[in-house]
């Protein structure tokens, strides 16, 4: 249980990619993270596949210095996340106190949205990589990118390594 005493934020929204949500769910709950799910106030969520999450917080009551990473699953949710001001700000406030921010897919767009990409190396799903330029970053197409505090895959089947890099980063603090 190496992260016991770590707390890991899983932003959630209508239309998440359910491994990019739920892989990193579990695995950080095996591995002794406190994970709570940061949602923008609906009653239920619902993935690309249709399945139920519900949120643990609204992330306008969460506070960005509580947690030790923040991770954007992909999916069309991040789409929804970066129209909803608080979640924006949350993730921004999140880095600036040194916050893991990890995304996956089209997780990119939520760190895009928070002005956090400038001048940094990042990947994702192809499909976004001109925004992630646009933003200043820099894309590689790798399975994953870690670029100090910011970790970065591209799709689900990046996972294992997305989550190692993510546990490396939490054990090292």
């Amino acid at each position: 249980m190496a992260l016991i005493g770590r707390r890991v934020a899983i932003l959630v929204e209508n239309f998440y990619e359910d491994l990019e949500l739920w892989y990193p769910y579990y695995r950080l709950q095996e591995a002794g993270a406190q994970v709570t799910l940061l949602g923008t106030g609906k009653p239920q969520y619902t993935s690309k596949h249709g399945y139920p999450a519900e949120e643990d917080l609204l992330v306008d009551d969460a506070e960005p210095r509580d947690y030790h990473a923040v991770i954007v699953p992909g999916g069309y949710s991040p789409d929804h996340m970066r129209r909803h001001p608080p979640m924006i700000e949350f993730v921004r406030k999140a880095y600036d106190h040194g916050a893991i921010i990890a995304f996956i897919c089209h997780g990119g767009w939520v760190p895009i949205s928070a002005g956090i990409l400038n001048g940094r190396k990042a990947t994702s799903f192809f499909a976004i990589k001109d925004d992630l330029v646009n933003a200043g970053c820099e894309w590689l197409d790798a399975e994953v990118v870690r670029d100090g505090q910011l970790i970065s895959s591209r799709t689900p089947k990046d996972l294992p390594a997305f989550m190692r890099a993510i546990l490396e980063a939490l054990g090292e603090g």
